[in-house]
């Protein structure tokens, strides 16, 4: 047995509980790890919310990603993996748990000097910012507009940016403090997204110039309110959130009047290249080039809190998630 979070059913944060479970075995194409560190994933709160639906039944344990060591493969693994510190994802559950089953395949080794913490934490800003990144074709002259630039990918945004080619980076944050951390990350300039107002204080900010690529994770309304201020011909928008409750609300007949391109980074297309990306991420933060900016380290029964911190907004970093060590 081993100690791991169930969610019960959809709803609040409270549908996550502590519980004793069976251990999980490994897969003839999987490992199972003993967990260290458990990132608690902002996409994990609408799931468990019932805003997007899991499509399994339940009760199950919950969770995603994990950091840890090997404790066993299966028969078609490399038995060399066993005693190794890695960084896995689950095929949709089992995550928040003493010990978690994953698919070989999506074992990536944790870089000496890096601990399982930050591991935990860098991986999924990092590893969806770079394809980010590589789909914006960055030339050195563009400027930028990154939203939610203080937190999650928007945070690994902000810190890369500039090294892949962008000359001047405006963000967006909610509330004086994530200001001032994405300025601290390297946003040139910030506005505050709970102002109503945001898209008529980026005009301001503009002066007469306009936005060359704008990293959407806000959607909803405000992404048509941006269309008139970015660059014709050459202005290209990528969605991939929407902290608004709903993605872009925008068309071809938005688009094409303007010269602007649109483009959707979801499916599963979009998750190999994110996949493909986190050796590069724990290389990069291992290396002192990509902080993971970690909030907090919980217990592990400590689950439903740290889904309403992540709720209510208010952490300026990844909060992790740690099973205490058995008796």
């Amino acid at each position: 047995m081993m100690q791991a979070i169930v969610m019960t059913a959809p709803g609040s944060p409270d549908v996550l509980v502590p519980r004793e479970v069976p251990a999980p075995r490994a897969a003839a194409d999987g490992v199972v790890i003993r967990a260290e560190a458990i990132p608690v994933l902002f996409p994990e709160t609408k799931l468990r919310s019932g805003e997007f639906p899991l499509g399994v039944p339940l009760p199950l344990v919950f969770g995603y990603q994990a950091a840890g060591v090997v404790t066993e493969v299966g028969a078609q693994v490399d038995p060399a993996l066993i005693g190794q510190r890695v960084v896995v994802a689950t095929s949709g559950s089992g995550a928040y748990a003493e010990f978690v089953a994953a698919p070989a395949d999506s074992v990536v080794t944790i870089p000496d000097g890096l601990s399982s913490v930050d591991a935990a934490a860098v991986l999924m800003n990092g590893s969806v910012a770079i394809p980010l990144l590589e789909t914006a074709a960055l030339t050195g002259v563009e400027t930028v507009l990154i939203e939610a630039a203080a937190t999650g990918v928007g945070s690994a945004l902000t810190q890369l940016a500039k090294e892949f080619g962008a000359a001047r980076v405006i963000g967006t944050a909610g509330g004086p403090e994530k200001m001032a951390r994405a300025r601290e990350l390297g946003a040139d300039e910030v506005i505050d997204h709970n102002d109503p107002a945001w898209t008529t204080r980026l005009r301001e900010t503009l002066g007469g110039t306009t936005v060359d690529v704008v990293f959407d994770s806000i959607g909803g309304e405000s992404a048509c309110a941006l269309l008139d201020l970015m660059t014709p011909l050459r202005g290209r928008m990528l969605g991939y959130g929407w902290l608004s409750g709903e993605p872009a609300r925008i068309s071809a007949t938005d688009l094409i009047p303007r010269g602007l391109t649109y483009t959707g980074c979801a499916g599963p297309d979009w998750l190999d290249r994110v996949a493909a990306a986190r050796t590069s991420v724990l290389a990069r933060a291992a290396a002192g080039g990509l902080d993971p900016l970690v909030e907090a380290v919980l217990p592990l029964e400590q689950a439903s809190r740290a889904h309403r911190l992540l709720e209510g907004r208010t952490p300026l970093g990844k909060i992790v998630l740690r099973p205490e060590p058995a008796a």
